[in-house]
């Protein structure tokens, strides 16, 4: 006789159990397998049916967890007699729960019960108990948590990086260290084409959200209290859009003129690209990008503000297949980078970059300059940029350029927010600016 089948054993876990498990697996997918934070939290959510509250919390651990992620990994050894090996899974999870406990500062109990039910979701049963007496002990024993004195441990970077940036910051470094384990704010750019940075504040403030202007960058605005992109008034209309404070100042340094030809050289997503032609849209601009995909991000970001460019898919320093032989008047080169500006956005910057990673991107910045550079016409300016804070991708680059090109003029940024270096100009990253370089480079008549 056929017996009907067995029906499936109900889920049993704890409230909050599988939002857990998830922000586990997106942590060894960054640590272990090396894949972005976008793309592992973006894979996570499509295999799970998280509502709008668990994907926020999804969000908040996963973040919170990589940009503390060093610092958690000394404090678990701190509550450990022995070190787990072989299970990276349980130890993300682990790394999760003090996180939850100490940093986010969720009830005791519902990060015992849902942390220590997460365990039997990931088929690791046997460390249930292990998660359950590790956070106890946290509970009961806090001071063993506390970080040593090391900057680099008790801010969660690794050691090369840390010593690269003491290297070129001197005693401004710690801050940095700091900084890079804040979370940024969100930063609006207010299209001028529909209103004004005050009016769109106005807007938001009839609304209850509430927001503050930058003198240094008139169209941004810093919002109090970061929310859905997509719930921004006139977001799909293109009124407003996000763009750090410190991208924003790379429109202004191009000073484009009406009927002026433009390049941006590597255009994807086309934040500057947008930026650049609401405040002149009769500019003659051609966006190229290596990847077909990502400019396929610059168009629908052209659309959406309001503006038209000419889009390539192209490698910019293969002029052969894409440059119709007529110079450009201004040239901008937001170069690929380390992106180690930007760390407090994207954490996993920090545990996928390698050493050989910066030296590979500044040879890519080298090429990208001795390439672009005989493209610029005679009065024409280039703005280099990165958002890094290393000067093997900034300073040094430029520095070698020039060396090369005493014809090549280097007139002084002047930003009003940073410092110059060289013949450029930085930005540390921290409060309402992420870190940045710019140098604009300017060939004669």
């Amino acid at each position: 006789m056929k017996h009907p089948p067995r029906p499936a054993a109900p889920n049993r876990s704890a409230p909050g159990a599988p939002v857990r498990a998830a922000a586990a697996h997106v942590i060894q997918a960054v640590m272990q397998h090396g894949r972005s934070l976008d793309d592992a939290l973006a894979f996570a959510t499509s295999r799970n049916r998280f509502d709008a509250r668990d994907h926020a919390l999804l969000s908040a651990m996963v973040y919170g967890v990589l940009r503390h992620y060093r610092r958690l990994g000394w404090q678990l050894e701190q509550m450990m007699d022995r070190p787990l090996r072989d299970a990276p899974l349980v130890d993300a999870l682990l790394r999760v729960g003090l996180y939850q406990m100490h940093d986010m500062r969720t009830p005791d109990h519902a990060v015992v019960s849902a942390t220590t039910s997460a365990a039997s979701l990931l088929q690791a049963e046997w460390a249930g108990s292990l998660v359950n007496a590790l956070l106890r002990r946290s509970q009961r024993e806090p001071e063993r948590l506390e970080p040593p004195e090391d900057p680099a441990i008790r801010h969660s970077w690794p050691n090369w990086l840390a010593d690269a940036l003491r290297h070129d910051w001197g005693e401004a470094a710690d801050a940095i260290l700091a900084e890079g384990s804040a979370q940024a704010p969100m930063t609006l750019r207010v299209n001028r084409r529909r209103m004004s940075a005050d009016d769109y504040r106005a807007r938001l403030s009839r609304m209850g959200r509430e927001a503050r202007t930058l003198p240094e960058a008139p169209e941004a605005l810093v919002l109090e209290q970061a929310g859905e992109v997509d719930a921004l008034p006139g977001f799909a209309r293109g009124s407003v859009s996000v763009q750090d404070a410190s991208a924003q100042l790379a429109a202004p340094l191009l000073d484009v003129q009406p009927g002026q030809r433009v390049l941006d050289a590597c255009s994807a997503p086309g934040g500057k690209a947008a930026h650049l032609l609401e405040r002149c849209p009769k500019a003659q601009l051609t966006a190229l990008d290596s990847d077909r995909a990502r400019l396929q991000r610059v168009d629908e970001t052209l659309r959406r503000v309001g503006v038209q460019a000419t889009l390539v898919a192209a490698d910019a320093t293969d002029t052969a297949r894409w440059w119709d032989g007529a110079p450009f008047d201004r040239i901008l080169i937001d170069a690929p980078c380390s992106g180690t500006g930007v760390i407090r956005r994207h954490p996993d910057i920090k545990w996928l970059r390698r050493v050989g990673d910066v030296r590979a991107l500044a040879k890519t910045q080298q090429q990208l300059l001795e390439t672009l550079w005989p493209l610029l016409a005679p009065g024409g300016r280039m703005v280099f940029a990165t958002c890094s804070i290393l000067r093997a991708e900034g300073r040094d680059v430029v520095a070698h350029f020039l060396e090369r090109h005493p014809e090549a003029e280097s007139p002084s940024c002047d930003l009003p927010v940073g410092a110059a270096d060289g013949a450029g100009w930085r930005i540390a990253p921290g409060g309402d600016w992420d870190g940045f370089y710019y140098a604009v480079l300017s060939r004669p008549r």
